[in-house]
């Protein structure tokens, strides 16, 4: 482990503290000035750093930022006087693991740097598993099944069909498929048929010519001729119209389509990986899908198990989202305690790896404080029952008209109650600009309409027609801000 720094122009307190923690057998290496400090980060690091606030010839908030710039993941912990409140609740905001107010006591002190020890260790094994396993992550045992049954197929190009529900992370299973397959050099072409209406979804797959339908104004090339030489991932196959089934078997039996409006056959050399959440035998007994392409896509299945299955796995997904978050928005990760970490093992995630992943995003946003508690979980999160929860608006109106129709005083009459979630949009606002962030309205913009988006498209499974429906957009807006937004991913 390395040592614990700790800055400090006062040589008493650099003293008392170096004792304390050798004490503990800590190593302790001691600086005068936050200049020393950055010389010496030019050749080491510390595990933990604890600094004094104002010292001559530099500030700890100066210090705090630029360490932050070189080591986003070292915890700080900044000590200050009773009259520098003002600057450490910046210093905090500002990505400090804690403060610790002059005069302390030893035994909290040493304490509280212990626990900053603990997380940075934890830290460290955690960026550790991500960086071994950047593609997928987990250590139960079903998803380690899954793990071995791509390695067992990296070098065949039989077709897999995928099963699970949900937001388990079929598209990631296919994806790996195909990047350890002899198919990796080719292209890697993805489609959801739910989420393309059925007018469009046979021209979507086999492409058309100009002129087949009005608005085809240019030959165009389908995902079957996107994917010649790669592999075409078929994502809730389920929902297939059934007469586009049938060409889709043709395709698969000879490998042989026309585009829309054309007479020239074509062929393309594509592996198909399809994917489903249904139960694609009850889908064949009640005649809603072909039994002949249903054995033809299911010479291999792979099932991915949900997240209730895999509960050990939390942890890990957590904080690799967690950082994937703060990597997208820019910001430094939050870090969650094992109290929070406990709460959400819990928790049976009906929308699966999908749903933490978005729950991570809005931790990210909404979190008050870099270290995220139980407390600052969602309300579903924690058992809250359904009746706590703020009324809707319609809610209200109804009750404002019922009690006015009855001649019955209301509370609701009264000005109405903030939602929880727009006390916490003002909250990181305030936060935000008391520290002085610059272009505070186009970043938190950003974030609401990108957490707005992520739940309607979380809903219809990915279908962006349907998401834009629900939220009351353009397909063509909802399109532009997947785009701006960053979120194709």
């Amino acid at each position: 482990m390395k040592p614990i720094w700790v800055v400090d122009d006062d040589q008493s307190i650099r003293f008392v503290l170096e004792k304390a923690l050798q004490r503990e057998d800590f190593k302790v290496r001691s600086f005068a000035s936050p200049r020393e400090v950055l010389k010496a980060l030019e050749d080491d690091a510390p595990q933990v750093l604890v600094s004094d606030i104002r010292m001559p010839g530099g500030s700890g908030i100066d210090l705090l930022a630029e360490v932050k710039q070189r080591l986003p993941g070292l915890p700080v912990i900044i000590m200050t006087a009773y009259s520098d409140l003002d600057s450490a609740v910046s210093a905090f905001q500002g990505g400090a693991f804690e403060y610790l107010p002059k005069p302390f006591d030893l035994n909290k002190a040493v304490e509280l740097i212990r626990r900053a020890v603990e997380e940075s260790l934890r830290e460290e094994v955690a960026d550790a598993a991500q960086t071994q396993m950047p593609e997928m992550l987990g250590q139960a045992g079903a998803m380690q099944d899954v793990f071995r049954a791509i390695g067992r197929l990296s070098q065949s190009n039989v077709t897999v069909m995928i099963t699970g529900e949900s937001g388990t992370g079929k598209e990631l299973v296919a994806r790996a498929l195909h990047k350890h397959s002899p198919r990796a050099q080719g292209p890697f072409v993805a489609i959801n048929t739910a989420a393309i209406p059925k007018d469009l979804l046979e021209s979507e797959l086999f492409g058309h010519e100009r002129g087949a339908f009005t608005g085809a104004q240019t030959t165009r090339r389908g995902r079957f001729e996107q994917a010649d030489g790669g592999t075409l991932f078929l994502d809730e196959i389920g929902d297939m119209p059934f007469d586009l089934q049938t060409r889709l078997l043709r395709v698969l039996s000879d490998g042989q389509f026309y585009r829309v409006g054309g007479h020239q056959p074509l062929k393309a050399n594509v592996r198909v990986i399809a994917a489903t959440h249904q139960n694609l035998e009850e889908r064949v007994r009640q005649g809603g899908f072909r039994e002949d392409l249903y054995h033809r896509l299911n010479v291999i299945r792979l099932r991915l198990p949900p997240l209730r299955e895999r509960r050990e796995d939390i942890p890990m997904l957590t904080r690799f989202f967690l950082g994937k978050s703060a990597r997208e928005l820019g910001v430094e990760a939050k870090r969650i305690s094992d109290g929070a970490l406990a709460q959400l093992a819990t928790f049976d995630f009906p929308g699966n790896v999908r749903q933490l992943e978005n729950l991570c995003h809005w931790l990210t946003v909404m979190a008050p404080a870099q270290m995220v508690e139980p407390k600052d979980l969602p309300p579903e999160l924690l058992g809250a029952p359904a009746a706590t929860a703020a009324p809707s608006a319609a809610a209200e109106t109804a009750a404002v008209a019922a009690a006015a129709a009855a001649g019955v005083p209301s509370a609701v009459t009264g000005p109405a109650p903030t939602p929880a979630w727009l006390v916490d949009l003002e909250r990181e606002a305030r936060r935000r600009l008391e520290a002085g962030e610059s272009e505070v309205w186009d970043k938190l913009t950003r974030l609401f309409e990108a957490g707005l988006i992520h739940t309607a498209l979380d809903l219809t499974r990915g279908r962006r027609i349907e998401a834009a429906q629900r939220l009351g957009i353009g397909r063509n807006t909802i399109t532009r801000k997947i785009q701006e937004l960053g979120l194709e991913d």
